[in-house]
């Protein structure tokens, strides 16, 4: 049996989670936005209906848990596919057969193609695929997630797939996410070095990456290539900034909370979030967004612009306050059933000062970023910021892209 004292061990972060027996056996392996919400809910009294008997049953057996954090939900992704390959755990392998998992190849050609197959395809002939394919990462129990993944992945290594035929630019080249083998524009070698860093990306070995990366944009930079340098320097701050709002919108698919409320006609209403974000330059061309996710999914009808009118300069609580007062002017708009700002106690004092305002009981949340702009903390009620931990971040994130993309469409439009 699991103790408390392990869960309590669980960190509000991403990352795979491994579920031993008594003799250490590993039974199951699972990734998760939060690892410390992922397995308590296995603890949950509706775990049959949640999870099945399968997993049930498992639990029955399980004894310890080990965790394993990462940067991202992707390197978790990532993470959880390698260690189901090596380990073979009973119960990943019982709860989906490997003919129906998904698969990323790489070819064993000259200039490799990387797609995605399904088992049953990659199983048909083994001997005959393992001479076609110089890679084989997964399996990937989620196709859903890893369809989200691989365009994430390719937008940090441009690579060549099935579509890619000699001559003439393909669509992917037009718009950058193949890096011109259609055309000649790349060389066998470096297009090799391409696929070395992307076999280490697969591999989870995400320091071995860094460090070969690092050493390429060196010899660009010796060798006075500075395009080429800079290239790889904005690889290495991408794999360093990994941008995966789509697979947090995935997870929250899969862990969907039971939040919903009763509407007025007697049909279940959306659990809505909205987060609120201010952009500016030094003060300058200050704007603020709202978007709203509604049961985990960004409803991008209902997000909203705001030019600021009070020009409050580098003042993001003042502008902040114009941005919610204008907001919950609009009795005609859906009100939501929590408020996500972004900022540390300042924001959320503000937010409040509003709502009192108002005379609004909403619940409120803020997002406390880290030096690298990443998610560090959520300030406000704990349980509701336990409960909805990747809304709350999904929100956030979106609010965060909306507001940079808003403010330099203005700032753009000044110059």
């Amino acid at each position: 049996m699991i103790s408390q004292e392990i869960l309590k061990k669980l960190p509000d972060e991403p990352g795979v989670y491994l579920f031993r027996d008594k003799e250490k056996n590993i039974l199951y392996i699972g990734k998760a936005t939060s690892l410390q919400n992922r397995v308590r809910s296995y603890f949950g009294a509706d775990l049959i209906a949640t999870r099945g008997r399968l997993l049930v049953d498992m639990m029955a057996l399980a004894d310890d848990v080990d965790f394993i954090r990462t940067d991202s939900v992707l390197e978790a992704l990532l993470l959880e596919a390698n260690l189901i390959k090596t380990h073979q755990p009973k119960y990943n392998t019982k709860e989906k057969d490997n003919k129906s998992y998904n698969y990323v190849v790489f070819t064993n050609e000259d200039f490799p193609k990387i797609f995605t197959i399904r088992g049953r395809i990659l199983l048909a002939d083994s001997d005959e695929n393992h001479k076609k394919y110089k890679y084989i990462f997964g399996p990937f129990p989620h196709g859903a997630q890893l369809k989200e993944a691989v365009k994430i992945i390719r937008r940090i290594f441009p690579y060549r797939d099935n579509k890619c035929k000699p001559g003439r630019p393909c669509f992917n080249r037009q718009i950058g996410l193949c890096p011109g083998v259609c055309t000649g524009e790349i060389s066998k070698a470096e297009y090799a070095k391409q696929i070395n860093n992307l076999k280490l990306f697969f591999e989870g070995k995400k320091k071995a990456l860094l460090k070969n990366l690092e050493k390429q944009m060196h010899e660009y930079a010796k060798k006075q290539e500075f395009e080429k340098a800079a290239g790889v320097r904005k690889t290495i701050f991408a794999v360093n900034h990994i941008q995966d709002v789509a697979l947090l919108k995935q997870e929250n698919r899969m862990d969907a909370s039971a939040g919903g409320e009763v509407a007025s006609n007697g049909s279940l209403r959306a659990f809505r979030i909205e987060a609120y974000d201010v952009a500016h330059s030094s003060g300058t061309s200050v704007v603020g967004v709202m978007v709203a996710i509604e049961d985990g999914e960004p409803k991008k009808s209902d997000y909203r612009k705001f030019k600021i009118k009070l020009n409050p300069g580098v003042n993001d609580t003042a502008a902040l306050k114009e941005i919610l007062r204008r907001r919950l002017g609009h009795l005609e708009w859906p009100m939501p059933n929590l408020i996500v700002v972004d900022g540390g106690q300042a924001q959320l004092n503000a937010a409040i000062s509003v709502l009192a305002e108002r005379g609004l009981a909403i619940d409120l949340v803020s997002v406390v970023k880290d030096e690298r702009h990443k998610p560090r903390g959520i300030m406000g009620d704990e349980a509701i910021s336990q409960k909805y931990k990747s809304q709350i971040i999904l929100a956030n994130s979106e609010a965060h892209r909306f507001a940079i993309a808003y403010h330099r469409k203005k700032r753009d439009r000044i110059r």
